[in-house]
């Protein structure tokens, strides 16, 4: 099944994103190749493909797991939650509809 990993960073967080961003995309590969990701990307803190040094308000992951609970273990294992990048994430089941 699909699942929704919404992710909300702590203010100011573009420098800890940079310094772990790295392991956090090869995560991301990982999960690309073994043909689980459906889509993954940050939320600009402001509106601009490009925001700057204004960073990153949060991210969202849209991925296949076995269930809720593997889904929220690989969650924790993000290199952004030990980095402190994010101060919250949400993980909830995705039922993809469209395209």
């Amino acid at each position: 099944m699909w699942y929704a990993i919404i992710s909300e960073d702590v203010a100011d967080s573009l420098e800890k994103r940079l310094s772990v961003r790295p392991d956090h995309l090869a995560r991301l590969q990982e999960l690309k190749q073994q043909g689980r990701l459906l889509i993954a990307g940050p939320h600009p803190a402001i509106d601009s493909e490009d925001p700057g040094s204004a960073g990153f308000s949060g991210s969202l992951i849209v991925a296949e797991f076995d269930s809720l609970n593997s889904a929220q273990k690989w969650a924790d294992a993000d290199p952004y939650v030990a980095a402190g990048v994010y101060q919250k994430v949400t993980v909830k089941p995705f039922k993809k509809v469209l395209p």
